[in-house]
């Protein structure tokens, strides 16, 4: 993907008046979420901590009103697609969507008591008007929070609208975002992120090892047919060995 914009240093000209914003609330039980928030959070960087133009967080604010430093919303884990990575980690404290140029494409919210709310009405509003173009909720407690374990939503016609998930046993739930091409999953203990293709972990050292373990099978296939081969051949040699000497025999 290009990148289509290249930011100036904006904290350095400060665009925003220097007291802009009030320190925000701590969040009471945000620490049951962080588990949870650094395993998929950490899957989504994996996989694109190569591409220069794909923007993955799971700190920080984003801020949408030049004017106004408080209105600005902090997600879980976001990803902005055609960006200018080193510009925002070097220019910005924070994602800035003006100076960036656009909202980001994706934003994942994990649920506990004090934000489960938030994250139903007030935040799905917000990325909704921002038009942000998926809203994912994971629910640690299964639903008890959410309704759900696992929700999926994408932008259709500037309103949101659900993606189908697949329910499985004891809870199960698994559901394919379009954006990222990637399917999402609860097993009723915790969260993945699967290769579509595969049904893997898109994570970079399980693909390894998922490599590693086809490569072992092929090496192994390739020995068992050595080994098959050798014994044909041993087999065909005795044969001709018994019958050239019943020949002389008969001779």
């Amino acid at each position: 993907m290009a990148v289509t914009r290249t930011m100036t240093n904006a904290w350095k000209v400060k665009t925003l008046p220097d007291i802009f914003y009030e320190d925000p609330e701590p969040i009471e039980d945000g620490m049951l979420q962080d588990p949870f928030i650094r395993r998929i959070a950490y899957l989504l960087a994996e996989r694109y901590e190569d591409a220069p133009d794909v923007f993955v967080s799971s700190g920080g604010f984003v801020f949408y009103n030049p004017e106004n430093g408080n209105q600005r919303i902090a997600p879980d884990c976001y990803i902005a697609f055609d960006v200018d990575v080193k510009a925002i980690y070097e220019n910005l404290p924070n994602y800035w969507i003006w100076e960036v140029g656009k909202p980001p494409d994706f934003v994942l919210e994990v649920a506990s008591k004090s934000t489960a709310d938030r994250d139903l009405g007030e935040k799905r509003e917000l990325y909704e008007r921002l038009r942000i173009a998926e809203y994912w909720r994971m629910d640690p407690t299964g639903g008890t929070l959410y309704g759900q374990p696992l929700a999926g939503e994408r932008l259709v016609d500037g309103k949101y609208a659900p993606y189908e998930l697949e329910i499985g046993p004891e809870g199960a739930a698994r559901g394919y975002s379009q954006l990222l091409d990637v399917v999402f999953c609860w097993d009723g203990e915790e969260f993945d992120a699967l290769d579509p293709a595969t049904g893997r972990t898109i994570g970079k050292r399980e693909a390894a090892e998922a490599r590693a373990q086809v490569q072992a099978r092929a090496r192994l296939d390739a020995e068992a047919r050595a080994e098959s081969e050798r014994q044909a051949r041993l087999e065909a040699e005795a044969e001709l060995a018994r019958l050239r000497a019943q020949l002389r025999g008969k001779g």
